[in-house]
């Protein structure tokens, strides 16, 4: 039986990627079919991907904001509301503090927080909701 702790160890997100549509194909075709090991692989295998790919998530809408990206766009980009979206982004900052100083983990240190915190600006909710003008 697959472990999802060490399928993520051991799997890239490329590779996991891989094995997943490997098994997924099989699974659509039935030849030949998935015994029960590799079933519960392939649902395993989808939670390592939903899981590495939302590890870079907020490092990207840091990258978007940085850009200068409105919470608006980067709500409309992840198919949610800029507020959701920005309320993710501040308990993505919150989390890095709490890593701060733990075996294993980098995180932010006050100086990296606070400079986390001002680039993604003051709650957008009390601000108006301007979406990008078409070109």
């Amino acid at each position: 039986m697959a472990v999802i702790e060490e399928l993520e160890r051991r799997y890239t997100l490329p590779a996991a990627v891989v094995r997943f549509e490997e098994l997924r194909t099989r699974d659509s075709l039935g030849e030949p079919p998935l015994d029960r090991a590799e079933a519960l692989e392939l649902l395993a295998l989808g939670e390592v991907i939903a899981r590495k790919s939302g590890y870079g998530r907020q490092l990207t809408v840091r990258t978007a904001r940085t850009t200068g990206a409105s919470w608006a766009e980067i709500g409309q980009a992840l198919g949610t509301t800029r507020q959701s979206a920005w309320e993710a982004h501040r308990r993505w900052i919150d989390g890095q503090v709490a890593q701060h100083g733990a075996v294993g983990q980098i995180g932010f240190d006050e100086q990296d927080a606070a400079a986390a915190r001002a680039l993604a600006g003051d709650d957008p909710a009390d601000q108006p909701n301007a979406f990008p003008s078409p070109r």
